[in-house]
């Protein structure tokens, strides 16, 4: 499963479907816009749809998930998307397809219609195998298993690299000096593109008024032009921002270059550079390099996993690589990047490839590896021995001073001690608020603060005026004063409903005597 819980987007998909995504794209000029994969290969969007972007054959908004039928088992190997916008993927087989916005032909198909459904790019495309993809504003490159590049599109700026600054309506593949040379990464800026080679040389073309190309001046280039400044340096990646550039070289250090108003080529100071300019990380070897041309936001990834961000970070200016607590690239882009879009598309890292939090929720109640179960109403649990001594105090001290394969259980239910023995693989609880109630006993009796807090926040998020009175009478029982001056204050609000429910007529005379007088404490009996 692919963790998207940080992008907003995806905020109303239910649990079963948010499993069920493997690969994802957010886009749009506010993030109000998504594309994603599931484990079978559907392809489905949502959100504001702008210019017929979600390829959907209309331009209609949607706060509902619509399959994409026509990309449905095409397996994306690479997705990129413009301001416009507009899309384009390659696929496993080496089609392109693109749709969305065309005012200027970035979707070449020769036309500046816009794309309302995903089309076949095939002029001069055919027999080639496309790898890669990448969009700036309103124009589109896309690299070949040859190591070849064509660009189609907006081309105010030389951004195509035809030589001419006239718009190219269908693919043409950019030679100049890259004739008879393999390239191996591709990337896009705002108006510029950048190429690196398999023998590390880099090259530039497009706009280049804020020194994007790393020539060490400000002119724009119609043709691809090698950076001389990393002479004898080899890059093996680049990534552009709105209008800077940053390379990865093979030793793990990082250049940068271009515009730097937020302080997004990480040099301490907001001075543009015409030329790469080395980061001095002080930090370990860096594996990756993150940037979208749609932000001033700067990103990497150190060898042991670390990563760090620079430039524009929610409205901030941050000079210097600042070292975060996020363990990917794509979460500092969710939480902090303007607008908060994706930089490239969110994949599973390989197919068969869990986090040690996935792995541990896998194996709950799986008898496979299990060395313990517990018998609950005649049920069975199967745990292992060593998690629920790491996890639990209780489970520490009792599993010390025993050896048996299996232990009983009599004064809970089955229901919520799965749900205990669950949150302790999952740090999470998924009970309505009436059998969390029992929980809230449980993690009394084992003394677990944690599960007891969430407990709380289950039957808050779960209060009405039915069962109002039984969440009161349990928050007192177990002495939850947080939960019961909340449960309370509900009660008081919905007097008159709470007072006729079948719960109320219920209520044990002590409690009763006791709420009544609070309540009136409270002027809930005022005229």
């Amino acid at each position: 499963m692919l963790d998207v819980g940080k992008w907003p987007v995806f905020a109303l998909l239910p649990p079963e479907e948010l499993r069920l995504i493997r690969q994802a794209c957010v886009f749009g000029s506010a993030a109000n816009e998504a594309i994603y994969v599931t484990v079978s290969d559907e392809v489905f969007a949502l959100g504001t749809n702008c210019s017929g972007c979600l390829g959907l054959g209309d331009t209609q908004s949607t706060i509902e998930p619509r399959r994409i039928d026509i990309l449905c088992g095409k397996k994306i190997v690479s997705l990129s998307y413009g301001t416009g916008p507009h899309v384009v993927i390659a696929t496993a087989d080496g089609e392109v397809y693109s749709w969305g916005h065309n005012g200027y032909s970035q979707l070449g198909n020769g036309t500046t219609n816009h794309g309302l459904t995903p089309a076949l790019v095939s002029t001069n495309l055919i027999g080639k195998r496309v790898t890669e993809v990448a969009c700036g504003s309103h124009h589109t490159i896309a690299l070949t298993t040859e190591g070849e590049v064509y660009a189609w599109g907006y081309n105010n700026s030389g951004q195509v690299g035809s030589g001419s600054t006239a718009n190219q309506p269908s693919p043409r593949r950019v030679s100049s000096c890259l004739q008879n040379k393999v390239v191996v990464n591709i990337a896009c800026g705002q108006l510029c593109s950048m190429a690196v080679l398999d023998n590390g040389e880099t090259y530039g073309w497009g706009y280049n008024c804020n020194g994007q190309l790393g020539l060490g001046n400000n002119g724009n280039q119609q043709t691809p032009c090698r950076i001389a400044a990393l002479q004898g340096i080899n890059i093996v990646q680049v990534a552009c921002g709105y209008a800077h550039t940053l390379a990865l070289t093979d030793e793990g250090f990082i250049y940068s270059w271009g515009a730097n108003s937020y302080g997004q080529l990480g040099t301490g100071n907001k001075s543009n550079q015409a030329v790469p300019t080395l980061i001095n990380m002080e930090k370990e070897r860096m594996v990756e390099v993150a940037a979208c041309h749609t932000s001033h936001t700067s990103v990497a990834k150190t060898q042991s996993g670390q990563v760090l961000m620079w430039g524009q970070c929610r409205g901030q200016a941050v000079a210097y690589p600042h070292l975060t607590h996020f363990t990917s690239t794509d979460d500092v882009f969710a939480c902090f990047a303007t607008p908060a879009v994706t930089w490239h598309l969110l994949s599973v890292d390989g197919d068969d490839y869990l986090t040690v939090a996935q792995s541990l929720k896998r194996e709950f109640d799986s008898p496979e590896i299990s060395d313990l179960k517990f018998l609950v109403d005649g049920k069975c649990i199967h745990v292992h021995k060593a998690l629920l001594k790491i996890r639990c105090e209780h489970f520490r001290a009792l599993l010390n001073e025993t050896d048996e394969e299996t232990i009983e259980i009599h004064q809970f239910s089955y229901l919520v001690y799965r749900a205990f023995l669950e949150y302790l693989y999952t740090d999470t609880i998924n009970l309505p608020p009436e059998d969390a109630i029992g929980l809230l006993d449980l993690s009394t009796y084992y003394r677990e603060s944690r599960l007891k807090r969430l407990c709380q926040e289950t039957i808050k998020r779960g209060i009405t005026e039915e069962n109002a009175i039984t969440l009161f009478s349990a928050a007192v029982k177990y002495e939850a004063r947080d939960l019961e001056e909340f449960c309370f204050k509900f009660c008081v609000n919905h007097l008159t409903a709470v007072t006729q429910t079948q719960a109320f007529a219920d209520m044990d005379h002590d409690l009763l005597k006791n709420f009544i007088s609070k309540a009136s404490r409270y002027g809930a009996f005022k005229n």
